[in-house]
């Protein structure tokens, strides 16, 4: 899957090979190790939104 999109991976990340990537437009996330892989498409700013509320917590 070739993109125009820039890409960023978190400075915390350390060489860590569990990262993902963010895409520029904040709707797509992939992972770093597979640039050339599937990326997931979604509202991430909603997901983070949620992450930070609790909504995944148990």
């Amino acid at each position: 899957m070739a993109s125009q999109h820039t890409w960023r991976k978190s400075l915390r990340s350390q060489n860590n090979q569990n990262c993902v990537e963010l895409c520029g437009t904040l709707d797509q996330v992939r992972d770093s190790k597979n640039v050339a892989g599937p990326a997931l498409r979604g509202d991430v700013p909603a997901l983070v939104r949620a992450i930070r509320a609790g909504a995944f917590d148990h």
